[in-house]
Protein backbone atom coordinates (compact mmCIF):
# COMPACT_ATOMS: atom_id res chain seq x y z
CA UNK A 1 0.00 0.00 0.00
CA UNK A 2 1.34 3.76 -0.81
CA UNK A 3 1.76 5.51 2.39
CA UNK A 4 -0.40 8.37 1.78
CA UNK A 5 -1.71 9.69 -1.30
CA UNK A 6 -2.27 13.16 -1.56
CA UNK A 7 -4.44 15.00 -4.11
CA UNK A 8 -4.14 16.12 -8.01
CA UNK A 9 -3.63 19.69 -6.16
CA UNK A 10 -1.44 18.85 -3.81
CA UNK A 11 1.05 16.82 -6.25
CA UNK A 12 1.07 20.50 -8.30
CA UNK A 13 1.71 22.60 -5.26
CA UNK A 14 4.63 20.33 -4.42
CA UNK A 15 6.23 20.10 -7.87
CA UNK A 16 5.81 23.83 -8.12
CA UNK A 17 7.63 24.18 -4.85
CA UNK A 18 10.05 21.94 -6.35
CA UNK A 19 11.07 21.56 -9.70
CA UNK A 20 12.13 24.71 -11.45
CA UNK A 21 10.34 26.13 -14.89
CA UNK A 22 12.98 28.02 -15.77
CA UNK A 23 14.51 27.48 -19.27
CA UNK A 24 17.34 25.08 -19.32
CA UNK A 25 19.46 27.20 -21.71
CA UNK A 26 20.80 28.76 -24.92
CA UNK A 27 22.35 27.55 -27.86
CA UNK A 28 23.37 28.54 -31.24
CA UNK A 29 21.38 26.56 -34.39
CA UNK A 30 21.99 26.76 -37.87
CA UNK A 31 19.36 28.46 -39.95
CA UNK A 32 18.75 24.84 -41.55
CA UNK A 33 17.69 23.62 -38.00
CA UNK A 34 16.10 26.15 -36.71
CA UNK A 35 12.50 25.31 -37.65
CA UNK A 36 9.78 24.78 -34.96
CA UNK A 37 13.07 26.29 -31.85
CA UNK A 38 11.97 29.17 -29.75
CA UNK A 39 14.30 32.27 -30.62
CA UNK A 40 16.14 33.70 -27.39
CA UNK A 41 16.98 36.90 -28.45
CA UNK A 42 15.64 40.13 -30.30
CA UNK A 43 16.97 39.96 -34.07
CA UNK A 44 17.68 43.33 -35.71
CA UNK A 45 17.78 44.09 -39.00
CA UNK A 46 21.55 44.86 -40.22
CA UNK A 47 20.63 45.72 -43.83
CA UNK A 48 17.63 47.28 -45.73
CA UNK A 49 15.51 44.71 -47.70
CA UNK A 50 15.24 45.21 -50.30
CA UNK A 51 18.77 46.53 -50.51
CA UNK A 52 18.43 48.30 -53.67
CA UNK A 53 15.13 49.60 -55.44
CA UNK A 54 13.29 46.90 -57.77
CA UNK A 55 11.60 47.05 -60.55
CA UNK A 56 8.00 44.87 -59.47
CA UNK A 57 7.08 44.53 -63.65
CA UNK A 58 9.24 43.39 -66.67
CA UNK A 59 9.20 46.42 -68.77
CA UNK A 60 11.46 49.83 -69.28
CA UNK A 61 12.78 51.77 -66.30
CA UNK A 62 12.19 55.53 -66.97
CA UNK A 63 12.02 59.21 -65.69
CA UNK A 64 8.62 59.41 -64.71
CA UNK A 65 8.73 62.97 -65.83
CA UNK A 66 9.26 62.01 -69.25
CA UNK A 67 6.21 60.33 -69.43
CA UNK A 68 3.59 62.95 -68.43
CA UNK A 69 0.52 63.37 -70.87
CA UNK A 70 1.37 60.54 -72.67
CA UNK A 71 -1.63 58.17 -73.94
CA UNK A 72 -2.28 55.88 -76.75
CA UNK A 73 -3.32 59.18 -78.90
CA UNK A 74 -0.25 60.86 -77.40
CA UNK A 75 2.73 58.71 -77.34
CA UNK A 76 5.87 59.57 -76.01
CA UNK A 77 9.67 58.30 -77.53
CA UNK A 78 12.17 57.78 -76.21
CA UNK A 79 15.58 56.47 -76.57
CA UNK A 80 16.38 53.12 -75.73
CA UNK A 81 19.99 52.26 -73.72
CA UNK A 82 20.33 48.68 -72.99
CA UNK A 83 18.95 46.19 -70.58
CA UNK A 84 18.92 45.90 -67.27
CA UNK A 85 19.36 42.37 -65.83
CA UNK A 86 18.15 40.24 -62.47
CA UNK A 87 21.36 39.64 -60.22
CA UNK A 88 23.52 42.28 -61.99
CA UNK A 89 24.66 45.83 -60.66
CA UNK A 90 23.26 48.06 -63.67
CA UNK A 91 25.44 49.05 -66.81
CA UNK A 92 23.26 52.01 -67.54
CA UNK A 93 22.14 55.05 -66.38
CA UNK A 94 18.70 56.87 -67.11
CA UNK A 95 19.05 60.41 -68.15
CA UNK A 96 16.43 62.90 -70.13
CA UNK A 97 14.84 61.30 -72.56
CA UNK A 98 16.33 57.66 -72.29
CA UNK A 99 15.06 54.41 -71.16
CA UNK A 100 16.19 51.03 -70.85
CA UNK A 101 14.84 47.64 -70.48
CA UNK A 102 14.18 46.26 -67.25
CA UNK A 103 13.16 42.40 -65.92
CA UNK A 104 10.84 42.09 -62.48
CA UNK A 105 13.54 42.20 -59.70
CA UNK A 106 16.02 43.95 -61.51
CA UNK A 107 17.64 46.74 -59.45
CA UNK A 108 17.02 50.01 -60.81
CA UNK A 109 19.94 52.45 -62.44
CA UNK A 110 20.64 55.57 -61.80
CA UNK A 111 18.18 58.37 -63.17
CA UNK A 112 15.46 56.42 -63.07
CA UNK A 113 12.23 56.40 -60.79
CA UNK A 114 9.34 53.88 -62.06
CA UNK A 115 8.75 51.63 -64.71
CA UNK A 116 6.12 51.65 -67.34
CA UNK A 117 4.96 47.83 -67.90
CA UNK A 118 5.78 46.27 -71.35
CA UNK A 119 2.58 45.93 -72.40
CA UNK A 120 2.05 50.00 -72.41
CA UNK A 121 4.79 50.32 -74.80
CA UNK A 122 5.94 49.67 -78.38
CA UNK A 123 8.95 49.39 -79.93
CA UNK A 124 11.15 50.62 -83.04
CA UNK A 125 14.60 49.91 -83.38
CA UNK A 126 16.18 51.96 -80.90
CA UNK A 127 12.94 54.04 -79.71
CA UNK A 128 10.70 53.10 -77.34
CA UNK A 129 6.92 54.55 -77.22
CA UNK A 130 5.30 54.53 -74.20
CA UNK A 131 1.53 54.76 -74.29
CA UNK A 132 0.94 55.51 -70.59
CA UNK A 133 2.05 58.20 -68.44
CA UNK A 134 3.44 57.03 -64.61
CA UNK A 135 4.35 58.72 -61.57
CA UNK A 136 7.76 58.48 -59.90
CA UNK A 137 7.75 55.07 -57.64
CA UNK A 138 4.99 53.73 -60.09
CA UNK A 139 5.87 49.87 -60.12
CA UNK A 140 9.39 50.01 -58.31
CA UNK A 141 9.99 48.21 -54.81
CA UNK A 142 12.00 50.88 -53.01
CA UNK A 143 14.94 49.82 -50.81
CA UNK A 144 13.89 48.89 -47.44
CA UNK A 145 10.27 49.11 -47.92
CA UNK A 146 10.25 45.42 -46.93
CA UNK A 147 12.63 45.09 -43.96
CA UNK A 148 14.32 48.59 -42.91
CA UNK A 149 18.24 48.59 -41.26
CA UNK A 150 18.03 48.85 -37.62
CA UNK A 151 14.31 47.55 -37.47
CA UNK A 152 13.23 44.78 -34.92
CA UNK A 153 12.26 41.99 -37.30
CA UNK A 154 11.63 39.27 -34.62
CA UNK A 155 11.49 39.07 -31.04
CA UNK A 156 12.63 36.90 -28.23
CA UNK A 157 10.61 33.64 -27.70
CA UNK A 158 9.37 34.07 -31.24
CA UNK A 159 8.59 30.27 -32.41
CA UNK A 160 10.32 29.97 -35.86
CA UNK A 161 8.02 28.91 -38.68
CA UNK A 162 8.82 29.06 -42.32
CA UNK A 163 7.63 32.84 -42.25
CA UNK A 164 10.21 33.73 -39.75
CA UNK A 165 13.14 31.91 -41.37
CA UNK A 166 11.99 33.09 -44.40
CA UNK A 167 13.22 36.50 -42.76
CA UNK A 168 16.06 35.07 -41.22
CA UNK A 169 17.33 34.42 -44.96
CA UNK A 170 16.45 37.12 -46.21
CA UNK A 171 18.69 39.30 -43.43
CA UNK A 172 21.49 36.71 -44.22
CA UNK A 173 21.85 35.23 -41.24
CA UNK A 174 23.07 31.57 -40.98
CA UNK A 175 22.91 31.06 -37.35
CA UNK A 176 20.57 31.73 -34.52
CA UNK A 177 20.51 31.82 -30.66
CA UNK A 178 17.81 29.57 -29.55
CA UNK A 179 16.08 28.18 -26.21
CA UNK A 180 17.64 24.80 -25.70
CA UNK A 181 15.30 21.64 -25.96
CA UNK A 182 15.31 20.09 -22.53
CA UNK A 183 16.94 16.44 -22.78
CA UNK A 184 14.31 13.63 -21.75
CA UNK A 185 15.25 10.60 -20.81
CA UNK A 186 12.44 7.70 -21.09
CA UNK A 187 13.33 4.26 -19.72
CA UNK A 188 10.71 1.36 -19.66
CA UNK A 189 11.03 -1.32 -16.71
CA UNK A 190 9.03 -4.34 -16.70
CA UNK A 191 9.55 -8.45 -17.20
CA UNK A 192 6.93 -8.32 -19.92
CA UNK A 193 8.12 -6.16 -22.31
CA UNK A 194 10.29 -6.67 -25.32
CA UNK A 195 11.08 -4.33 -28.02
CA UNK A 196 8.90 -3.86 -30.89
CA UNK A 197 10.81 -5.64 -33.97
CA UNK A 198 11.92 -8.78 -32.28
CA UNK A 199 9.38 -11.53 -32.37
CA UNK A 200 6.86 -12.05 -29.66
CA UNK A 201 7.12 -14.97 -27.19
CA UNK A 202 4.35 -16.33 -25.15
CA UNK A 203 3.54 -14.34 -22.28
CA UNK A 204 5.14 -10.87 -23.49
CA UNK A 205 4.07 -7.32 -25.55
CA UNK A 206 6.07 -5.11 -26.91
CA UNK A 207 6.72 -1.54 -25.14
CA UNK A 208 4.22 1.02 -26.13
CA UNK A 209 5.43 3.59 -23.46
CA UNK A 210 8.93 4.47 -24.35
CA UNK A 211 7.45 4.83 -27.86
CA UNK A 212 4.63 6.90 -26.86
CA UNK A 213 6.44 8.88 -24.12
CA UNK A 214 9.22 10.17 -26.61
CA UNK A 215 6.52 11.43 -29.60
CA UNK A 216 4.91 13.46 -26.67
CA UNK A 217 8.39 14.33 -25.63
CA UNK A 218 8.80 15.65 -29.19
CA UNK A 219 5.68 17.27 -29.42
CA UNK A 220 5.99 19.68 -26.37
CA UNK A 221 9.44 20.73 -27.52
CA UNK A 222 11.82 18.27 -25.59
CA UNK A 223 15.11 16.40 -26.73
CA UNK A 224 14.08 12.57 -25.83
CA UNK A 225 16.76 9.80 -25.00
CA UNK A 226 15.01 6.72 -25.12
CA UNK A 227 17.18 4.33 -23.05
CA UNK A 228 15.06 0.95 -24.18
CA UNK A 229 13.97 -1.58 -21.62
CA UNK A 230 15.22 -1.93 -18.62
CA UNK A 231 15.36 -5.45 -16.64
CA UNK A 232 13.49 -5.44 -13.34
CA UNK A 233 16.53 -5.63 -11.16
CA UNK A 234 17.87 -3.61 -8.99
CA UNK A 235 21.38 -3.04 -9.63
CA UNK A 236 20.51 -2.67 -13.23
CA UNK A 237 17.86 -0.19 -13.04
CA UNK A 238 20.05 1.93 -10.35
CA UNK A 239 23.28 2.00 -13.11
CA UNK A 240 20.92 2.79 -16.08
CA UNK A 241 19.09 5.77 -13.67
CA UNK A 242 22.61 7.26 -12.90
CA UNK A 243 23.42 7.21 -16.50
CA UNK A 244 20.01 8.91 -17.43
CA UNK A 245 20.33 11.67 -14.55
CA UNK A 246 23.71 12.30 -15.83
CA UNK A 247 22.99 12.71 -19.35
CA UNK A 248 19.56 14.51 -19.58
CA UNK A 249 17.95 17.50 -17.84
CA UNK A 250 14.65 15.16 -16.82
CA UNK A 251 13.92 11.39 -16.58
CA UNK A 252 10.77 9.37 -17.26
CA UNK A 253 10.58 6.16 -16.47
CA UNK A 254 7.20 3.67 -16.33
CA UNK A 255 6.09 0.75 -14.61
CA UNK A 256 7.95 -0.18 -11.23
CA UNK A 257 6.33 2.39 -8.88
CA UNK A 258 3.19 0.19 -8.23
CA UNK A 259 2.99 -2.43 -5.24
CA UNK A 260 4.35 -5.70 -6.34
CA UNK A 261 7.78 -7.09 -5.77
CA UNK A 262 9.42 -5.78 -8.30
CA UNK A 263 8.18 -2.34 -8.03
CA UNK A 264 11.70 -0.93 -7.39
CA UNK A 265 11.44 2.25 -8.83
CA UNK A 266 10.96 4.75 -5.83
CA UNK A 267 13.57 2.75 -3.49
CA UNK A 268 16.36 3.21 -5.76
CA UNK A 269 15.48 7.19 -6.42
CA UNK A 270 15.65 7.16 -2.36
CA UNK A 271 19.54 6.45 -2.34
CA UNK A 272 20.32 8.23 -5.85
CA UNK A 273 20.16 11.64 -4.49
CA UNK A 274 18.65 14.29 -2.21
CA UNK A 275 15.81 14.44 -1.55
CA UNK A 276 14.48 11.82 -3.24
CA UNK A 277 11.12 10.78 -3.56
CA UNK A 278 8.97 13.88 -2.99
CA UNK A 279 5.58 12.19 -4.49
CA UNK A 280 4.27 8.51 -3.80
CA UNK A 281 0.73 7.65 -4.64
CA UNK A 282 -1.70 10.38 -6.15
CA UNK A 283 -5.31 10.12 -5.30
CA UNK A 284 -6.46 10.05 -9.35
CA UNK A 285 -7.02 7.57 -11.61
CA UNK A 286 -5.76 6.69 -13.52
CA UNK A 287 -2.11 7.00 -12.43
CA UNK A 288 -2.82 6.13 -8.57
CA UNK A 289 0.79 4.78 -8.24
CA UNK A 290 2.14 7.95 -10.22
CA UNK A 291 6.34 8.81 -8.49
CA UNK A 292 8.20 11.98 -8.42
CA UNK A 293 11.51 12.06 -7.24
CA UNK A 294 14.25 14.91 -7.51
CA UNK A 295 17.77 13.65 -7.18
CA UNK A 296 20.55 16.42 -6.86
CA UNK A 297 18.30 19.21 -8.79
CA UNK A 298 16.84 16.90 -11.45
CA UNK A 299 13.24 15.64 -11.33
CA UNK A 300 12.43 11.73 -12.17
CA UNK A 301 8.74 10.89 -13.16
CA UNK A 302 7.81 7.59 -12.59
CA UNK A 303 4.71 6.99 -14.44
CA UNK A 304 2.53 3.93 -13.79
CA UNK A 305 2.95 0.81 -16.64
CA UNK A 306 -0.30 1.29 -18.46
CA UNK A 307 0.08 3.35 -21.38
CA UNK A 308 -3.64 5.04 -20.59
CA UNK A 309 -1.90 5.84 -17.52
CA UNK A 310 1.60 7.23 -18.56
CA UNK A 311 0.20 9.58 -21.09
CA UNK A 312 -2.73 10.92 -19.21
CA UNK A 313 -0.19 11.62 -15.95
CA UNK A 314 2.23 13.14 -19.28
CA UNK A 315 -0.11 15.34 -19.98
CA UNK A 316 -1.12 16.86 -16.89
CA UNK A 317 1.92 16.88 -14.97
CA UNK A 318 5.33 16.54 -17.22
CA UNK A 319 4.31 17.94 -20.44
CA UNK A 320 3.73 22.00 -18.28
CA UNK A 321 7.10 21.44 -17.01
CA UNK A 322 8.46 20.31 -20.71
CA UNK A 323 6.93 23.48 -22.44
CA UNK A 324 8.63 25.56 -19.77
CA UNK A 325 11.57 24.65 -20.27
CA UNK A 326 11.55 25.22 -23.61
CA UNK A 327 10.61 28.43 -23.65
CA UNK A 328 7.36 27.35 -25.65
CA UNK A 329 4.48 29.68 -25.76
CA UNK A 330 2.03 28.51 -22.69
CA UNK A 331 -0.96 26.42 -24.19
CA UNK A 332 -4.26 26.80 -23.70
CA UNK A 333 -6.89 24.15 -22.37
CA UNK A 334 -8.60 22.99 -25.52
CA UNK A 335 -12.27 22.46 -24.15
CA UNK A 336 -15.70 21.85 -25.63
CA UNK A 337 -18.94 21.81 -24.09
CA UNK A 338 -20.85 18.28 -24.40
CA UNK A 339 -23.36 16.62 -22.58
CA UNK A 340 -22.98 12.89 -21.34
CA UNK A 341 -24.25 9.57 -22.95
CA UNK A 342 -24.26 7.15 -19.87
CA UNK A 343 -23.93 7.70 -16.44
CA UNK A 344 -20.24 8.24 -15.23
CA UNK A 345 -19.11 6.93 -11.88
CA UNK A 346 -16.04 8.01 -10.29
CA UNK A 347 -13.19 6.29 -7.85
CA UNK A 348 -14.32 6.94 -4.28
CA UNK A 349 -12.07 9.38 -2.75
CA UNK A 350 -10.12 9.76 -6.28
CA UNK A 351 -10.21 12.53 -9.01
CA UNK A 352 -11.39 10.81 -11.89
CA UNK A 353 -10.40 11.39 -15.43
CA UNK A 354 -13.19 9.64 -17.47
CA UNK A 355 -12.00 9.30 -21.35
CA UNK A 356 -14.61 9.81 -23.53
CA UNK A 357 -15.70 9.68 -27.57
CA UNK A 358 -17.56 12.48 -29.15
CA UNK A 359 -20.27 12.28 -31.33
CA UNK A 360 -23.34 14.52 -32.36
CA UNK A 361 -26.52 14.33 -32.10
CA UNK A 362 -29.38 15.26 -34.03
CA UNK A 363 -29.43 19.14 -32.50
CA UNK A 364 -25.71 19.15 -33.65
CA UNK A 365 -24.35 19.04 -29.67
CA UNK A 366 -21.53 16.86 -28.63
CA UNK A 367 -22.42 13.73 -27.15
CA UNK A 368 -19.36 12.01 -24.76
CA UNK A 369 -19.53 8.55 -24.56
CA UNK A 370 -17.21 6.70 -21.99
CA UNK A 371 -14.41 4.73 -23.90
CA UNK A 372 -15.03 1.09 -22.72
CA UNK A 373 -13.50 0.48 -19.05
CA UNK A 374 -12.10 -3.07 -20.46
CA UNK A 375 -9.73 -0.62 -22.91
CA UNK A 376 -8.06 0.84 -19.23
CA UNK A 377 -4.86 -0.09 -19.67
CA UNK A 378 -4.31 -0.38 -23.39
CA UNK A 379 -2.81 2.01 -25.81
CA UNK A 380 -6.44 2.14 -28.08
CA UNK A 381 -8.24 3.71 -24.70
CA UNK A 382 -6.28 7.36 -26.18
CA UNK A 383 -6.33 6.57 -30.05
CA UNK A 384 -10.35 6.16 -29.52
CA UNK A 385 -10.87 8.80 -27.08
CA UNK A 386 -10.97 12.53 -27.97
CA UNK A 387 -10.62 13.91 -24.62
CA UNK A 388 -11.37 13.20 -21.04
CA UNK A 389 -14.25 14.75 -18.10
CA UNK A 390 -12.44 15.35 -14.56
CA UNK A 391 -14.84 14.02 -11.86
CA UNK A 392 -13.78 15.88 -8.64
CA UNK A 393 -13.12 13.71 -5.47
CA UNK A 394 -16.12 15.02 -3.29
CA UNK A 395 -18.15 13.72 -6.69
CA UNK A 396 -19.84 10.10 -7.15
CA UNK A 397 -20.71 10.19 -10.85
CA UNK A 398 -22.59 12.28 -13.36
CA UNK A 399 -26.04 11.36 -14.86
CA UNK A 400 -26.61 10.76 -18.30
CA UNK A 401 -27.28 13.94 -20.45
CA UNK A 402 -25.47 16.32 -18.16
CA UNK A 403 -23.67 18.64 -19.36
CA UNK A 404 -20.06 18.49 -18.99
CA UNK A 405 -16.41 20.04 -20.20
CA UNK A 406 -14.47 17.87 -22.11
CA UNK A 407 -10.94 18.56 -22.31
CA UNK A 408 -9.43 17.70 -26.08
CA UNK A 409 -6.50 15.17 -26.36
CA UNK A 410 -6.90 16.19 -30.42
CA UNK A 411 -7.01 19.52 -31.93
CA UNK A 412 -9.60 18.64 -34.04
CA UNK A 413 -12.72 17.34 -33.44
CA UNK A 414 -15.01 14.67 -35.14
Amino acid sequence: MFKKLISLDEAKQIIAKNISSRPVGKEIVQLKRVFNRILAEDLVSTLDVPPFDRSTVDGYTVKAADTFGADEDHPRALKLYGQVRIGESPKVSIKKGTTAEIVTGAPLPDGADAVVMGEYTFQKENTVWVLTSVSSGKNVMRAGSDIQKGETVLRNEQMLGPYEIGVLAALGITNVEVYKRPRIAILSTGAEIIEPGNPLPPGKIYDINAHALTAAVIECGGKPINLGIVEDESQTVETTLKKALSTADAVITSGGVSVGPTDIIPKILDKLGKPGVIIEGIAIKPGKPTTVALVDEKPVFSLPGHPTSALSIFQLLVRPLIVAWAKRPAEEPRMVSAITGSKLYAARGRRTFVTVHLTKDESGRYVATRVPLGLSGAITTLSKADGFIEIPETQQFIDEREDVIVHLYKPRLP
